[in-house]
Parts: C-alpha cells; structure tokens; sequence
C-alpha cells in the first residue's frame, strides 16, 4: 500500500508535503485497489437505479461513500439507505437533520429521493465521483503518515466550499462545526479546548465567532473564501499543535530550544553572565 511522504511534521512540513502533493496522488490513484474500485463503480453505477442496489454492492458503496468522506460510515448499509432514498428536498428530510453537511451532499448528489430521480446514467456525475473519490482516499492515506496534514488538506476543501454557500453568513459556523475534522482544524487554530463542546451549540458559535473575529478580523465563515485567510488559519492549527506538543526533534533549532529550556541551563548561564559582570 502506499503511503505518500510526508517529510516532517508542522506547518513546515504541510509547505512541503503540498509541493510534491500532484505528483503523489497520481502514484496513489495508480494504486491496484483504487483502480479496481474506480473502474467496478464507471461499470457497475448505473445498474444501482435504488439506493439499496447501491447500498447491497460494497465496491461502489467504497466509493460513493468515499467520495463525500463518509467511509466510517461503510458498515451502516441501513442507514445510508435511509439518507439516500429520502433525498434533500423535503424539509424533514433524514439528511436535513445533521448539521453535518456531508450527508446531505450525498442525498443530493446521488438523488435518489429527489424530484429529478437517480443521478447514476449521467457521465458527467460519474466522472465528478470518481475524482472525489481519489482526492480523498489519498486524504487518508495522507493521514497514515501525519494526521494533522491529513486535517489541513480537509479543512482547505471544506471550509472554502462552507464559506462559498450562498449563506454562510448565517450558518457557515454552524456547518463548521458539524463536520468534525473540519472544526479539529478551526478549533485548534483559535487556541479553544474541546471542552467548549458541552456547551450548547448557540453558545458555541458565538465562542467560534468572537475568537474569529479577533484573530482573523470577521466574524462570519464566509471570510475563509479569502485564500489568504484560510492559509493563515491552517498555519495557526500547526503552530499550535506544535506548542501543545513541544519541539519536534526534527525541527531546526529543537535541541537548543531543549537545553534553554533545561533548567540547569538556565542556571548555569546566569552565573555565567553574573560572573562576567562583577
């Protein structure tokens, strides 16, 4: 199986990782299995004119689950169906119900309990499932050597695409928060705990908005549209993942950060420069 090379961790790190990203998910997408599983679903999609002829077949449901980064949600043949077969257009709708978009992209997608009917005969949604699908199966791979960079390249999709809905000033947050690796990433770059969880979700947002607000001058998702701004709320997630955790070894200058922490380091060169001084 191959696992794409993630030179070191942090920030530095993903900088790295995403110059030689193009190059590693063509070797990913050559891959054996994800060529069986691309070319079974290009064959086989358009027989499963159900959402239970697609749930009963577990090489496309790799797929189109893996498309929308649901694959933990594989084994749940029932409720996946459920989701699928009552689509996005009633407003009791079972995908409705989450806050996490991700199933409702889904229904919508595939359309099996929408007014327009299955999407499986059209090329063109074949071919957009196929390429989710490599994109984020390399994402966990990605994730099989560092996490946090598996996290980021999440948080750059998804967030853009949040702050781009045609309201994302109004529940932008809310769907942020909704998708748990996206809010790991906005969480961890605005310094909150996971603790803040217990709270109720009015209350949360409004945490999420203030602190968006002081780091990042808005108060509304709809600002990590602005490329720059999304960067710049990646490349606070790692530097505060880098201080929970301390100095990596790797990273330049952690052996001296080590012995300036040390306290008798600390000691000795203060008498040194005492010593120097009288």
């Amino acid at each position: 199986m191959f696992i794409p090379a993630v030179p070191f961790s942090g920030y530095a790190g993903f900088l790295v990782f995403d110059r030689t990203a193009p190059r590693q998910l063509e070797i990913h997408e050559s891959q054996a299995e994800i060529q069986r599983n691309i070319e079974h679903f290009r064959a086989n999609i358009t027989n499963a004119t159900t959402a239970g002829d697609l749930v009963q077949d577990r090489r496309l449901l790799t797929v189109a689950l893996g498309a929308f980064g649901l694959e933990e949600e594989i084994d749940k043949r029932a409720f996946v169906e459920r989701i699928l077969n009552e689509g996005t257009e009633n407003e009791d709708a079972f995908a409705l119900r989450f806050t996490d978009t991700r199933f409702r992209d889904l229904a919508d997608a595939f359309g099996y309990g929408n007014a327009g009917g299955a999407q499986v005969g059209s090329s063109a949604f074949r071919e957009q499932v196929v390429s989710q699908y490599i994109e984020r199966s390399f994402e966990v791979q990605v994730g099989e050597a560092d996490t946090d960079i598996r996290l980021a390249l999440n948080f750059r999709r998804e967030a853009a695409r949040i702050a781009n809905g045609s309201n994302a000033d109004e529940v932008g947050f809310l769907q942020i928060l909704g998708q748990k690796p996206v809010r790991e990433v906005l969480e961890g770059a605005l310094g909150l705990p996971e603790s803040i969880g217990v709270l109720d979700i009015e209350q949360q947002t409004e945490v999420f908005q203030d602190r968006f607000q002081r780091f990042f001058g808005s108060s509304s998702a709809a600002a990590l549209s602005d490329p720059e701004t999304l960067d710049a709320v990646i490349e606070r997630f790692f530097l505060n993942r880098q201080l929970e955790s301390g100095p990596d070894p790797s990273t330049p200058g952690a052996a001296a950060v080590t012995l300036l922490s040390s306290g008798s380091f600390a000691a000795n060169l203060f008498l040194s420069n005492t010593s120097t001084t009288v």
